[in-house]
Formats: structure tokens, sequence, C-alpha cells
């Protein structure tokens, strides 16, 4: 499972430095590719053919499943760690997660997402004060669990 937060700085090529934590999950090969709310999905190759699985069980006649199924796919790519332990992200993912400078690199469960700090600390503002809400929304059933 992957878990924890840890911040780094991009470069100027797009190379970012991954956990060592998280590269051993990950495995040599990896997929990255938009996620929402504006961040990254990295997804290990045994955790993406899952993704795909799923994305292949959609109706193609669904436009919603259509249009998810070209945002999510036509971003992705698949990367490998170089010798320091850094991704070379392509510069339309880049962009569409605003990543500048300073990154967040969280463990979701099955997947890495990268964030720019900004939006990050955007995300978390906006949502920390609901958190119990949530929960309670999720869990509503198996509340006992927790």
């Amino acid at each position: 499972m992957l878990m924890g937060e840890f911040h780094h700085n991009i470069d100027d090529k797009g190379r970012l430095i991954i956990p060592s934590k998280f590269r051993y999950e990950l495995g040599e090969k990896f997929v990255i590719t938009r996620g929402l709310e504006k961040c990254l999905f990295v997804y290990s190759l045994t955790e993406w053919e899952k993704i795909i699985n799923r994305l292949k069980s959609l109706p193609f006649t669904n436009k919603d499943a259509r249009n998810f199924t070209r945002f999510f796919l036509s971003g992705a790519a698949e990367c490998e760690f170089d010798r320091q332990g850094r991704i070379n992200i392509t510069s339309p993912l880049v962009h569409y997660a605003d990543l500048t400078k300073e990154c967040v690199i969280i463990g979701a469960n099955d997947r890495l997402e990268i964030w720019s700090e900004d939006n990050w600390n955007t995300f978390f503002s906006e949502n920390e004060d609901s958190l119990a809400e949530i929960a309670e929304n999720l869990f509503k059933d198996n509340y006992e669990t927790l």
C-alpha cells in the first residue's frame, strides 16, 4: 500500500525525485497519467492493468465513458526511474498539474499522486473541515470498522 507525504522540487527538465519507499513499491516501470483535481496519478504496471480492465468494461456507446477514457489515457506514459531515482514527466502532464517548482508526492493506496504544492495546499484546506462528514458518508453502513 502506498502512503505518506513527501515534498520535492521538479527541475526545469521535468525531472522529479520519487522517494525510495515509493520506488520500491512501484517497480522498475510504471505509468503516469492525468489524475483528478489537477494532480497526476502514478500506477505500478500491475495496478495499471486493473484500471485498463475496468476501462475496457465501460460501454463505448456511453459519452461519459468515452470522454473519461480519452482524458485518462491520452496523457498516459510508461516511465522508469533514472539512476538518481527521478522520473521525467512529460510537458503536457507538467502543464496539466501546474508543476512549476515545489511538488507534493502522496501515497493514495493503489497509486501515487503528484501535486503542485499550491494545488495540494488549496485542496487540503478546502477539504479538511469536511473530513468527518466525508468519512461518515463513505462509511455510514460500516462505521464501526474505523
